[in-house]
């Protein structure tokens, strides 16, 4: 059986809830998207979690396809095109992934 837990990180004095699911934690999921998106980036902004992906980057339909097909690899999971074509941040795609780890 397999259980969730959270546990709450304060730093710089901002306090994060990290969920951790199956071993994989929030932060963990979006710095490995930020990574993949990391060559796409434009001008000095970061790549955080409410970035657009298909309108803040320099990225096109088949590289996030691509992209896709890597972290569904790296994390065990399969994102339906349908799910695929509702996910515009970078928040949405590692929720979808930590949902859909938290489901098998």
């Amino acid at each position: 059986m397999r259980t969730a837990h959270e546990l709450t990180v304060e730093n710089d004095g901002i306090a994060d809830t990290l969920t951790l699911t199956r071993g994989v934690s929030r932060a963990e999921v979006i710095r490995e998207i930020c990574v993949h998106l990391e060559p796409y980036q434009t001008g000095e902004k970061p790549i955080a979690g409410d970035t657009v992906i298909a309108k803040d980057l320099t990225i096109d339909s088949l590289a996030i396809m691509d992209m896709v097909m890597e972290l569904e690899d790296r994390f065990d999971v399969s994102i339906p095109m349908s799910v695929v074509a509702e996910i515009h941040t970078v928040d949405q795609l590692a929720d979808t992934i930590r949902d859909l780890r938290a489901q098998s």
